[in-house]
C-alpha cells in the first residue's frame, strides 16, 4: 500500500498538518479521529495548534509505519 495522498513519512511516520477554520472546528475533527482511533485500538500522536491539527501514525512495536497505519490515515483524510 502506497503513502495516502497529503501524507508524508517523516522520521518512521505517516504525518499531515489538517487547517480548519477555527479552533472549535479543529477539535471536532479531533474526535472524529478519536472515535477511529477507539474503534481500531490504534491510536495515532495528535497535536492541537489553535485552528491546526498535525497528526502521526506509526506503529511503535514495529518500529515505523505498517499497513494499519497507512490505512488508518487513508481513513482519517476522510473525516475532514
Amino acid at each position: 500500500m502506497a503513502v495516502p495522498e497529503g501524507w508524508s513519512e517523516i522520521d518512521g511516520a505517516l504525518e499531515r498538518e489538517f487547517e480548519f477554520s477555527d479552533f472549535r472546528h479543529a477539535l471536532a475533527f479531533v474526535n472524529r479521529v478519536a472515535e477511529l482511533a477507539e474503534t481500531a485500538d490504534h491510536h495515532p500522536d495528535i497535536s492541537v495548534h489553535y485552528k491546526r491539527v498535525t497528526l502521526r501514525w506509526s506503529t511503535h512495536s514495529a518500529g515505523g509505519i505498517t499497513d494499519r497505519d497507512l490505512e488508518l490515515a487513508a481513513k482519517t483524510a476522510e473525516l475532514v
